[in-house]
């Protein structure tokens, strides 16, 4: 008995440090302890996976596929707060300070999902101090973004679908061989990103094709010069 839970331990270590950065480094034991009840699931597309006033009984690592995290305005109308990828987690928040969730997570592509116990990530940022470090960074991280968006809620049109471009490549943009490759979204998903109509959105997207800032395909958007597309923001 010990000996298969073993395997299984050290298969759910090798599976999750090779996709998520926030545990890289860290002792293997450590690793393969705060493992051990590490439930991997696949989820299709456009499944809830976290819904607002839940309660945080897990903490959960993105092993493959995209999620939005959303919530809802005054006026009832939905809110994209953040697109997360492959290596990133989400639901620390309710795991840390014990109260319901603030936000909805909804599959935007088929996702491989693995949950932690909280009881089990709490753990181990107690008893190993880089993981309360990655933590750390990773919220900070989090949090510049959102001042940076903030900052640009009056700029124009042009501005705001460059910063969100810029956004996902920070968070999820991966090294192509001809520039940042970040995923192409649906038109709706970035235009709740930016708080701009959907048809807005499509015009600035062309506009920003034709000047060669961009260049999109059925799956990815690459950036060829991503300090030419920053330039774009006023």
């Amino acid at each position: 008995m010990e000996d298969r839970y073993s395997l299984q331990a050290q298969a759910n270590s090798w599976m999750i440090t090779s996709s998520a950065p926030f545990f890289q480094g860290l002792p293997e034991t450590a690793v393969e302890s705060a493992l051990l009840h590490l439930a991997t699931r696949t989820h299709p597309a456009n499944q809830v996976i976290l819904l607002e006033n839940d309660w945080g009984g897990s903490v959960y690592f993105i092993l493959d596929g995209w999620v939005k995290i959303r919530t809802y305005n005054l006026e009832g109308k939905e809110v994209t707060l953040n697109i997360l990828g492959k290596g990133e987690l989400f639901g620390e928040m309710a795991a840390l300070d014990e109260v319901p969730r603030s936000t909805d997570v909804i599959t935007l592509t088929p996702t491989v999902i693995g949950s932690m116990p909280a009881q089990d990530f709490v753990k181990l940022l107690h008893i190993e101090p880089l993981a309360g470090v990655r933590l750390a960074q990773l919220m900070a991280r989090r949090l510049r973004q959102v001042n940076r968006r903030l900052r640009l809620r009056e700029s124009d049109s042009q501005s705001r679908v460059a910063d969100t471009l810029l956004f996902l490549a920070e968070g999820q943009g991966k090294k192509g061989q001809t520039g940042i490759e970040i995923p192409n979204l649906p038109h709706r998903e970035l235009s709740s990103l930016s708080g701009l109509a959907r048809e807005t959105v499509t015009r600035v997207l062309t506009r920003l094709e034709k000047k060669g800032l961009i260049k999109r395909d059925q799956d990815t958007i690459c950036i060829p010069d991503l300090s030419a597309l920053e330039r774009m923001i006023v």
